[in-house]
């Protein structure tokens, strides 16, 4: 609990900090990544710190339900994914979401809490983030300073893959949830290929580029026009 509430309120000083000063929000989490990942080397001295084998935090959130290998994750993953894509496609909030992602300005004019909104967002992924970050605790068992170098690029491809608009204002939380499988099953199948480590970092590169251009092509025929 202590780690997902500093993981939230991260979040939320990610937002006030965005919206108090203009920069662009990818600078600002990309600093904050950066500034925690800085005091994790810092704190642990750059060596892994394992977990207890039976620390209950393993059991809750990575544990074995089935022979076949099913893990508690998957059902954290598949529960998740329904109660925002339910909170994004069917509530009011959802629709404050995507008017503010459309035009925070028009948003704002037709009495949205705009400030609000990005904030509670920042914060709320945030969350995720962190939630994500115990999950791979507890599959690993170990705090590796290094683990999870790279996967900002990974989760941006999964959402440009979904249909997430980089413009803002159109995406879904289920067609990103594809977009990670997609990308999973690109990293299962390469290792399956026994292709080298390597070429899975130049394949995310090459979907990112193509999915950033289809992206942009959306963009200039179906949504700029209207």
């Amino acid at each position: 609990l202590i780690m997902l509430s500093v993981a939230f309120a991260a979040g939320v000083a990610m937002g006030y900090i965005t919206l108090r000063t203009g920069i662009p929000s990818f600078i600002t989490s990309l600093g904050f990544m950066m500034f925690f990942r800085g005091i994790l080397l810092a704190v642990t001295g750059g060596f892994p710190v394992r977990m207890p084998h039976d620390h209950w935090m393993a059991s809750v959130l990575n544990g074995v339900l089935t022979e076949e290998g099913l893990r508690t994750s998957a059902l954290w993953l598949i529960a998740l994914t329904g109660l925002f894509a339910f909170i994004l496609d069917w509530t009011p909030y959802g629709n404050w979401v995507y008017a503010v992602g459309g035009s925070a300005a028009t948003a704002r004019e037709l009495g949205v809490p705009v400030r609000r909104v990005k904030i509670i967002n920042f914060g709320v992924s945030s969350l995720l983030a962190g939630l994500a970050g115990l999950i791979a605790f507890s599959r690993f068992r170990v705090v590796d300073p290094t683990l999870g170098i790279g996967l900002e690029l990974e989760a941006i491809t999964a959402a440009v893959l979904g249909g997430c608009l980089l413009s803002g204002g159109y995406g879904s939380v289920v067609g990103t949830f594809l977009g990670a499988v997609l990308v999973a099953m690109t990293r299962v199948g390469l290792v399956l290929a026994k292709a080298p480590a390597y070429w899975y970092t130049a394949f995310i590169g090459i979907l990112l580029i193509v999915a950033t251009v289809i992206n942009q092509f959306i963009v200039k025929k179906f949504v700029a026009p209207g």
